[in-house]
């Protein structure tokens, strides 16, 4: 079973930071690596960052630079340190968790999301 829980989101004024927040709960499986994810209503989902439990990162063009991912492998939280935001950074974002099942495999799990709204 795999749980995600997010927190952080809210509304922030252009050049603003907010920093997002993930906790995974995952019984008897392994998680892989960590990532946010985000949607404007009515556009495709968008990957924004992601990290191994290696520590190996990935950004979004963007994000990168003003985005900041980290994970904690004790505690399988992931968070996201979002600075200079910008309104189109405007979002829903949702956490996600690959998670080794063993013989059934990787999986992408997904919370449910929090809102950030950015804007003057």
């Amino acid at each position: 079973q795999v749980q995600l829980v997010e927190s952080g989101g809210g509304s922030v004024q252009p050049g603003g930071s907010l920093r997002l927040s993930c906790t995974a709960t995952v019984t008897n499986w392994g998680i892989n690596g960590m990532g946010w994810r985000r949607q404007v209503l009515g556009k495709q989902r968008e990957l924004v960052a992601s990290i191994t439990t290696a520590g190996k990162t990935w950004y979004a063009d963007s994000v990168q630079g003003r985005f900041t991912i980290s994970i904690d492998n004790a505690k399988n939280t992931v968070d996201l340190q979002m600075n200079d935001l910008k309104p189109e950074d405007t979002a829903e974002y949702f956490c996600t968790a690959l998670i080794d099942r063993g013989i059934m495999g990787e999986y992408d799990y997904w919370g449910q999301g929090t809102q950030v709204t950015v804007a003057a």
